[in-house]
């Protein structure tokens, strides 16, 4: 079967499998690199989910251009409204500089398969005049066959461009049919959210986004009712300055700083007491953990 599949989906994935070697330079800290996602219909599971937003965020400016039913270099086909969004390669002359140095692309559910090895080509050509320096391309779910045919296309390319790299959502997805709506292709909420952490692992694998911070501290010194107690909370990753938080009330007479000091005289009563907490760094990465404090007598 080759012609249009006229279906208004998106590729958003991640785990980068036929690639150049990730870049020397990682993220520097107190540095955040611009990242835009060009995407179709799919892109909109992961734009309206706070979730899934804030997941691809972390250490990122990034900036959301998706809308259904866009092509790469055909005429896009109608949306939702009946207008036809600009394909990849006019979004791409428009924005210009704009786009900044990393772009992630999640387009081809819509286009034609005997042309998308081309379209591909003058994709990356416009990308290079617009300066882009590092180009993520997502390889389409296989529902249908000629995207299998796609995805060979996609990989090829990426043979013959060192600033490509491929991520391979067909892959990755296989097995989780929950994550889609019936048509296989449009997400869920927990496959937005799989995708976005994906791609964020696809941007910190090629040294585009830090790794996100982790809270360090597994467990706490022991408090004993009425007197005076003081331990601090430890980060990892991420970019410092580090932020903590409370996600629920910690055991009555002691409180949590944001620089991560617990400090206090705890007034409960002898016993076990869990509460969350969560750190944030300097790029808006984020991490949660519960932990327990033994009071004693």
């Amino acid at each position: 079967m080759r012609g249009a599949l006229v279906v208004c989906a998106a590729l958003l994935a991640a785990i980068v499998f036929a690639a150049r070697t990730p870049a020397a330079g990682v993220a520097r800290a107190g540095s955040v690199e611009h990242v835009t996602l060009i995407g179709d219909s799919v892109a909109d599971a992961i734009s309206g989910d706070d979730r899934a937003v804030a997941t691809l965020r972390q250490g990122v400016d990034l900036d959301l251009e998706v809308e259904p039913c866009r092509r790469v270099d055909q005429e896009s086909c109608p949306g939702p409204a009946g207008l036809r969004p600009p394909n990849v390669v006019q979004l791409v002359k428009t924005l210009g500089s704009r786009l900044g140095p990393n772009v992630v692309v999640a387009v081809g559910y819509n286009d034609f398969e005997d042309q998308y090895a081309a379209n591909l080509e003058t994709a990356l050509d416009a990308l290079r005049a617009a300066g882009v320096k590092r180009v993520l391309w997502l390889t389409l779910r296989a529902a249908h066959h000629p995207y299998l045919n796609m995805n060979d296309d996609i990989t090829a390319a990426a043979r013959q461009h060192p600033e490509m790299s491929v991520i391979d959502w067909n892959v990755y997805s296989r097995s989780h049919t929950d994550w889609f709506q019936p048509d296989g292709l449009h997400l869920l909420a927990p496959g937005a959210e799989a995708m976005a952490e994906l791609i964020h692992s696809a941007l910190v694998t090629d040294g585009i986004a830090a790794k996100p911070v982790r809270v360090a501290t597994t467990e706490l010194p022991a408090a004993h009712r009425g007197r005076r107690y003081s331990a601090r909370l430890a980060a990892t990753a991420g970019v410092a300055p580090y932020a903590w938080s409370l996600l629920e009330r910690a055991p009555k007479g002691l409180h949590l700083a944001a620089s991560g000091a617990i400090t206090g005289t705890p007034v409960v009563a002898p016993g076990r007491y869990t509460f969350n907490v969560r750190v944030k760094d300097s790029v808006a990465s984020f991490a949660t953990r519960r932990l327990t404090l033994r009071v004693a007598r």
